[in-house]
């Protein structure tokens, strides 16, 4: 017969396992994880960005096809698999989409897709330019299993590109807040008088003001970008973690181990760091799991207002603030689509924050 593990690890994981909204969305978010760092090995379009334009099939419903003119570039760069894993294909191919084409003996006429009786235009193309191989090669039926966007860009692989920015800022800002969060908490709860007048005093400012506000504050003058929408969550969300601690720190101080260790004479940072803190850890990952689903939130109303991710990296709130205004014309579905993928993965994460509070729960 088998041993069993009684540790308190133990029992919160199996209660976790008998949590199935609770599993179900880890799971997800391991997929959400796994899409992220793979996006451009997934992704139809595995240019940098996604940022493959054909204006003429532009907001084109689920499951449009279209012919595509692939033209080849004179010039190849060379790109390591480790770089278009992160930055995607740097290619200087052109595509064009027709609605039909005509081959001779040295050229290639095409007709450019147009809607609605408008002229197309014709294009024609020595067939030099293809390095010598059949044409048929780079004249492929291209499907958008999702559609195009406002710039007739694929709209699936700009959501999977754009799980990319959703799901790290949940790592980074949680992250941040959790090395300022606890840092200062601990010093507060553990010293105590004037230092934790102090840090409290700066905790109810920092609380007082505004969330989006104060990103919004951060990240004009960190300036516009990937990297600085991702600090600026980071420093708004250390509060609350600094709260938890703070009082999780106060109350363990007074326990007898806390004491022991001091008659030993170990010093401050070793007791409150090699002793108290992991024994508080409980309540601190659930917080951890809510601002995963807060760092996805306000990381997507910045990028809605225009001062997340810029331009052409894609980015879910972004497509929602494209696109909002197609709801009214009939294909709300391009601001739809982003909108379910935040809200699936913020609810996933939010899920996950109360199976890890009820299996954390030693009352239960």
């Amino acid at each position: 017969m088998k041993p069993t593990s009684n540790s308190l690890t133990s029992l919160a994981l199996q209660k976790f396992k008998k949590n199935t909204t609770g599993v179900f969305s880890f799971w997800f978010v391991l997929l959400c994880g796994f899409i992220a760092i793979f996006a451009y090995l997934l992704a139809p379009d595995s240019s940098s960005n996604a940022n493959q334009m054909h204006l003429e099939i532009h907001s084109k419903k689920p499951g449009f096809e279209v012919l595509m003119l692939t033209i080849p570039s004179k010039t190849t760069i060379n790109q390591s698999f480790f770089n278009k894993i992160l930055f995607g294909k740097k290619s200087q191919q052109t595509e064009i989409s027709i609605s039909k084409y005509t081959l001779s003996k040295t050229t290639l006429t095409v007709h450019t897709f147009t809607e609605n009786n408008v002229e197309s235009l014709t294009k024609t193309f020595p067939l030099s330019q293809f390095q010598g191989k059949d044409v048929s090669e780079f004249i492929k039926t291209k499907k958008f299993y999702l559609g195009t966007d406002r710039y007739g860009r694929d709209l699936l692989s700009r959501m999977l590109i754009g799980t990319r920015i959703s799901f790290f800022i949940g790592f980074i800002a949680v992250f941040i807040s959790l090395v300022i969060g606890i840092t200062i908490g601990a010093i507060a709860g553990y010293f105590g008088g004037k230092v934790d007048a102090f840090i409290m005093w700066l905790i109810n400012i920092t609380w007082s003001i505004p969330t989006l506000l104060l990103v919004i504050a951060i990240t004009l003058a960190l300036g516009k970008g990937f990297w600085q929408v991702f600090i600026a969550v980071g420093l708004t969300m250390w509060v609350e973690v600094a709260r938890v601690v703070r009082g999780q720190v106060m109350s363990a101080k007074e326990l007898q181990y806390v004491e022991a260790a001091k008659a030993l004479g170990f010093s401050n940072f070793r007791i409150i760091f090699n002793h108290i803190l992991p024994n508080i850890m409980a309540p601190v990952i659930v917080i951890s799991a809510a601002n995963f689903a807060g760092a996805i939130l306000i990381e997507s109303g910045l990028s809605f207002l225009g001062i997340g991710a810029q331009p052409p990296t894609p980015s879910w709130g972004a497509m929602i603030k494209d696109h909002y205004s197609y709801i009214i014309l009939g294909k709300a579905y391009l601001a739809v689509i982003p909108g379910i993928a935040i809200m699936s993965l913020v609810m996933a994460f939010m899920l996950i924050g109360n199976a890890l509070r009820d299996a954390l729960d030693v009352k239960n």
